[in-house]
């Protein structure tokens, strides 16, 4: 997906967020902490968004698409009720959320809640995780899991869920660079059981049965995080009273899948170069 952000977004997303918070200050400070590049352009509010936006397009250092979906995020999550009594407010939320999401769709893009922007059609991690594997950048991958982390007190079982997630989306990534056989059944344990044999450990006689330890430790560990995703994660649904999961398990799981992520990220980079 290509990073620049289209001018008509530009436009829509300008003139929105400048009506709705219509304060320097808050403005400067959203796109500080989005990573906008630089000082705060002058001009009037939508001037000055319109100008840091395409700011974010010309510097080759960031991810302008990545950014405007961290500006976007608040405004974008609002949950306005339709005002039957002439709430301006909430209407003028209803209203700048449609016309950003319909800037959006002209340009086959759509915004997904906690600050994701994809094409059309795909799923954030599906679409964001190949990018991330292909150029190992370990960054983007680190903040998939800070988003999970986010989720372990307010919602383990949702953490639990993207974790497994990423697990999955990187072992069939793997499997498809690497031009082996995907298996009938995509959930982690017959995907791993095609990744494992292909990684080739550093060979060496006194530490091969240490080495076959750790890799059925990851077997297991990949075993555990699936199982926990089934009975209790959301991407299966959840019974009228799921399964408790106290915040510790929930860190584990989301920690372990973390670590075999990176580690499979490390052993397919060693590959290709």
């Amino acid at each position: 997906m290509n990073s620049n952000i289209p001018n008509s977004i530009i436009g829509a997303v300008s003139s929105v967020i400048a009506d709705y918070y219509y304060s320097h200050a808050k403005l400067e400070s959203l796109f500080m902490e989005s990573g906008a590049p630089g000082d705060a352009p002058e001009g009037n509010c939508e001037k000055k968004c319109t100008a840091w936006l395409r700011r974010c397009n010309d510097d080759s250092s960031v991810n302008a698409i990545d950014i405007l979906a961290n500006i976007i995020q608040e405004f974008m999550d609002m949950d306005p009720q339709p005002s039957y009594y002439g709430d301006s407010a909430q209407d003028k939320v209803i209203n700048g959320q449609s016309r950003i999401n319909n800037a959006l769709a002209k340009n086959q893009l759509s915004y997904r809640m906690n600050g994701y922007i994809t094409l059309s059609g795909s799923t954030p991690i599906i679409k964001t995780l190949e990018d991330y594997l292909s150029s190992g950048d370990f960054a983007s991958i680190e903040k998939e899991f800070e988003r999970a982390i986010a989720n372990i007190d307010p919602d383990p079982h949702a953490s639990i869920t993207a974790a497994c997630s990423i697990i999955e989306s990187t072992l069939k990534f793997y499997i498809e660079k690497c031009n082996l056989v995907m298996p009938q059944k995509l959930n982690v344990i017959p995907l791993w059981s095609i990744v494992q044999p292909h990684i080739s450990l550093n060979p060496n006689s006194i530490l091969a049965n240490d080495q076959h330890k750790v890799l059925k430790g990851i077997t297991a560990i990949i075993d555990g995080v699936g199982a926990f995703r089934s009975h209790i994660g959301s991407a299966h649904g959840r019974e009228i009273t799921p399964p408790s999961i106290v915040v510790a398990e929930a860190r584990l799981a989301v920690n372990s899948a973390h670590t075999i992520v990176v580690f499979v990220m490390e052993m397919y980079h060693s590959k290709t170069t």
